[in-house]
């Protein structure tokens, strides 16, 4: 009798811990007796006649510390179910058709997807066509509603933490004001969490409309008290109250998050009359090894995914709450941002220790 073989694919962008959930995947597994393949790139290694390895013990060995991910991802390609800001797209049926073709061919009773909201989307729609899907949240962004966390997101902070404790150094030195752009798309997490625990003078985030005004004077308020320098931290998804995101369009239809950084520093410059400078993290946030956190919450993210198979619970996705590793239906976790409320605990706690949010 053949043991029973189930896949496992990461699908967006990469983060640090993806490599922690494979292995707590093919672990778990094993002591199943169960085989595990790997489709590479995403959900692209599912087209005929399927690209994909083996993964055991001995290609998983070592790998829960390294960044990124061993079987390569993507967030372009025949499987994307979500562009722009909210706008969505479905998988067209040939290429639905083509990927059971493989499924079947290779024996695969379950496929496991870590990602996304877009990789999540196109979970669902796989699941409704028949596919045994099983989901795993990733993003750095700690934007997903039906999760209270994921991994890749503390390390990110820790990486942005590291670049503001290095700014301040160099930002009191010359006495110009730092400012820090941070990603997080339409989500201020990261750019809270790293200015609070960043020592940052003023934040800024989507969900609270800055005026750059307010922001000036604030600065000025500081350089009057006496103090060096300024700290700003700003998420990629910032707005002036009288504006909107700063995007572009890529080929792909997908819009790109950026510039504001830019921006707040050359208003602050001519406002103020300080020497600004900016520092655009970008990429950084998404490289390198994950935190122990990390590592830990990849980890039990992978196990979990593998019970739920074994359970039989399929169309369902791995959820963090409470500080227990429980499960949500996929179609309750996709479409729902989960984003910081003005009036949270964490931006009165900011706002007790002299943060500026531009309000």
């Amino acid at each position: 009798m053949s043991k029973k073989r189930i896949a496992v694919l990461t699908s967006g962008g990469d983060c640090p811990g993806l490599n922690a959930v494979i292995r707590g995947v093919v672990k778990s597994a094993d002591r199943l007796k169960w085989e595990v393949i790997g489709f590479k790139d995403g959900f692209e290694g599912m087209l005929p006649p399927g690209d994909y390895v083996i993964l055991d013990r001995a290609s998983t060995t070592n790998i829960m510390s390294m960044g990124g991910t061993i079987l390569g991802t993507t967030n372009k390609g025949h499987f994307v179910a979500k562009v722009g800001m909210g706008d969505k797209t479905a998988v067209p049926p040939d290429v639905l058709q083509k990927s059971k073709k493989t499924i079947e061919e290779l024996r695969v009773e379950a496929l496991i997807i870590i990602g996304g909201d877009g990789s999540m989307t196109t979970g669902l729609q796989l699941f409704e066509e028949g596919f045994p899907v099983i989901g795993v949240p990733k993003t750095i962004d700690n934007d997903l509603e039906a999760t209270a966390m994921t991994f890749g997101f503390d390390s990110a902070v820790a990486t942005a933490v590291d670049a503001l404790d290095r700014l301040h150094t160099t930002g009191e030195s010359h006495k110009r004001v730092m400012v820090l752009e941070v990603m997080g798309r339409h989500a201020g997490w990261i750019a809270l969490h790293s200015g609070l625990a960043g020592g940052a003078n003023v934040i800024l985030i989507p969900e609270i409309p800055f005026d750059i005004n307010i922001v000036a004077e604030h600065i000025k308020n500081r350089d009057a008290a006496g103090y060096k320098s300024t700290m700003v931290v700003v998420a990629e998804g910032a707005k002036p109250k009288d504006g909107g995101t700063i995007v572009r369009k890529t080929e792909s239809g997908e819009y790109r998050l950026g510039g504001i950084g830019e921006i707040v520093a050359r208003e602050i410059a001519k406002l103020t009359g300080k020497e600004t400078r900016t520092c655009v993290l970008g990429h950084l946030q998404r490289g390198g090894a994950p935190t122990t956190l990390d590592r830990i919450l990849g980890t039990r993210f992978g196990v979990k995914a593998v019970e739920l198979i074994q359970q039989g619970k399929f169309g369902s996705m791995v959820s963090y709450q409470n500080y227990h590793v429980e499960d949500v239906p996929i179609a309750q976790a996709v479409h729902r941002l989960k984003t910081v409320s003005p009036r949270s605990q964490l931006v009165d706690t900011a706002r007790a220790v002299e943060i500026c949010f531009g309000d």
